[in-house]
């Protein structure tokens, strides 16, 4: 291929509809950028066109539609984009802090959550990860994951007016908002589905569809199920095309083909227009499900990466203050790939979720042991530049305990077993504190996800009169451990307030199958009047939170590239690890377990760290060369010696 002549055409392509100003930023935007971008849709899109001035065509009709989404880029947010190339780190500092939550349970629609801006601001909140927002499947829908429009707003939430107002009030307080962009799949009402029922080959070619079950079962051979109990198998027949269509969610979500450019091409542009209205970052849904291949599971393939590294060029060509987050739930050795490679010479995402250090917080807190999680942070590789783990204690979706297999297995225990009996654990069998639910299957040997909101899962009882204390301070120690690990850190709406589950689900129709909806209550404004009265567990939780985020804030080693080790003489109920350097350490270390426990410094600390005095930044407390840690609990650990503003109560 002719790289040059291709890149000179693009670059006309880019230029032509922008001012004199802006031409000059994007070419050079573009040329850093070219060599890979190029040889990236090359790589996946080259043989699906005739010859390579039919592929040559479609790459400068994409140059062109990026052209026209950039020239319709507000000042204001142009500004943004030059701000944030100068400071390429920018979320990755120890001030970030995301909140997450359904716009309907949040605010009741897009108005109701500039009301709720104050509580963010409150809480030192700089990200704001509202849930799907955009139009939905009308009846079973997903939560909203089932998009029957891109470019349309659920009608009961509000207007695309209302999203640019909201993004510019959130703008003002500092606050960048992250929507939702499922990838795998639309709904079987997006016009694109419409259109390929009606008929239509170029929609047809949109999607994955057989006319037979030949191609459908050789594919199953080898894939998973993410919802075996309510929706078995990842083909559904469809009477209008005549064809079994690829839905490996639900039979109403159809999985897009990635094989066929065009639909790149249009998921790109639709990212970019929502991006104009203001939206900074993008959650990437079900990233790892992009490419299929037979004969494999059809997650993590190559070409899945190919795709979100040209989609990261061309969104840092077009909007650079944006951020990519791919939601790719998968084992930690298949994590760092959706950040790109180790020295950032080929970017993918900015941020991925850190869901196996979540789950193995969790699994620590039932068998109050922290070997398993130990070796999680061990395979936990450093961080490619200008990237960010995203850190949690909950989220909308389940604990899914596969994910942690690969650390499992590395001990003498049974795998299949140990899974199962956390899954049950949680689901509140036997002596369990916990108070949540199993989700999708029923099968009773199998490894069972697990639902709740993160108090009912800590032991929080509303209908009991004993002591809620263990339990409340088993969420913040995960909460701790989120705050102080490195990445950005997010509150699950309501955590904060210890709120805890929503059983009403149960009687609505379209929810009754999917037990998540456990823990997706809305909003409570009881709770929220009761976050600094003490004899609460609302304020309980509050006030340990807020002095958490507040000491936090105080702390540049906890920023995301600041680097760790483990500090493995701990004992094996307590988890142990540095932040930062020697000079300027900071030690966090967490007691997962119903008991008190010791921990002598002079066994704990590596040589280069006994030079310090050190004191606990979250009780202000001088430590003693045995330090008594109360069960549940965790100590800040920073040398005395160092100034540090005072946290208070």
């Amino acid at each position: 291929m002719d790289f040059q002549s291709l890149q000179s055409a693009c670059l006309q392509a880019l230029s032509t509809t922008l001012p004199g100003a802006m031409q000059a930023i994007v070419v050079g935007r573009f040329s850093t950028r070219s060599a890979d971008l190029l040889a990236s849709l090359e790589s996946v899109y080259g043989s699906a066109f005739e010859n390579q001035h039919d592929f040559q065509r479609w790459v400068e009709q994409l140059c062109v539609r990026l052209s026209d989404t950039i020239g319709q880029r507000s000042p204001d947010l142009i500004a943004l984009d030059l701000k944030r190339q100068q400071h390429p780190d920018w979320f990755c500092d120890e001030h970030m802090l995301a909140y997450c939550a359904y716009v309907d349970r949040f605010g009741g629609d897009l108005q109701g959550v500039m009301k709720r801006i104050p509580h963010l601001k409150e809480m030192g909140v700089t990200y704001l990860h509202l849930l799907p927002f955009l139009k939905a499947r009308a009846g079973e829908n997903d939560g909203g994951f089932a998009v029957s429009a891109f470019d349309e707003i659920e009608p009961t939430l509000g207007t695309m007016q209302d999203l640019t107002q909201l993004t510019l009030a959130l703008r003002h307080a500092g606050i960048s908002l992250c929507s939702d962009f499922i990838l795998n799949h639309v709904a079987d009402d997006h016009p694109w589905a419409v259109a390929a029922k009606a008929g239509d080959k170029r929609y047809q070619d949109y999607f994955y569809h057989f006319a037979d079950r030949e191609l459908p079962d050789q594919y199953e051979a080898n894939l998973g199920q993410v919802f075996p109990e309510v929706a078995p198998g990842n083909f559904t027949y469809n009477d209008a095309m005549q064809s079994w269509v690829w839905t490996t969610f639900y039979p109403y979500q159809w999985d897009l083909n990635y094989r066929n450019p065009a639909v790149f091409a249009d998921m790109v542009i639709a990212m970019l227009e929502l991006a104009n209205r203001g939206v900074e970052v993008f959650r990437l849904d079900s990233t790892a499900f992009l490419w299929k291949r037979l004969g494999t599971n059809c997650m993590n393939q190559p070409e899945t990466h190919t795709l979100l590294r040209a989609m990261r060029h061309l969104i840092d060509i077009a909007a650079p203050g944006v951020l990519l987050k791919a939601e790719a739930i998968v084992p930690t050795a298949d994590l760092p790939a959706y950040l790109g490679s180790a020295d950032g010479a080929q970017a993918e995402c900015h941020l991925a979720y850190h869901s196996t250090l979540m789950a193995s917080g969790w699994l620590s807190i039932t068998e109050q042991n922290t070997s398993l999680m130990q070796e999680v942070i061990r395979a936990t590789p450093p961080l490619p530049p200008h990237t960010s783990w995203l850190t949690y204690v909950r989220c909308h979706d389940d604990i899914g305990w596969n994910v942690l297999r690969p650390e499992a297995s590395l001990s003498a225990q049974d795998v299949q077993s140990r899974l199962a009996a956390v899954g049950r654990f949680f689901a509140g069998e036997g002596t369990s504190f916990a108070r949540g639910a199993s989700f999708q299957t029923n099968d009773p040997a199998a490894v069972h996800g697990s639902v709740g909101m993160a108090a009912a899962l800590a032991g929080c009882d509303s209908l009991s009169s004993a002591d809620q204390t263990p339990a409340l301070h088993r969420m913040l120690l995960l909460y701790g451990l989120s705050l102080c690990f490195g990445g950005m850190p997010f509150i699950y709406m309501g955590d904060e307030l210890a709120q805890e589950n929503d059983v009403d689900y149960r009687d609505i129709p379209s929810q009754a199958l999917d037990s998540r909806w456990l823990h997706r209550p809305h909003w409570s404004e009881a709770l929220y009047e009761q976050r600094l009265l003490p004899q609460t567990n609302a304020g309980v939780m509050f006030a340990g939170l807020t002095k958490l985020l507040t000491a936090r804030r105080t702390l540049p080693q906890l920023a995301a590239h600041q680097p760790r080790r483990l500090l493995s003489a701990a004992p094996p109920e307590t988890l142990a690890f540095v932040r930062g350097d020697d000079d300027h350490p900071v030690i966090f270390i967490g007691n997962f377990s119903e008991h008190a426990c010791t921990v002598a410094t002079e066994v704990l600390l590596p040589p280069s760290l006994r030079m310090h005095d050190w004191q606990d930044l979250l009780s202000q407390q001088m430590c003693s060369d045995q330090m008594t840690i109360a069960p549940w609990s965790q100590c800040w650990l920073v040398p005395s010696n160092v100034t540090h503003r005072a946290i208070t109560s």
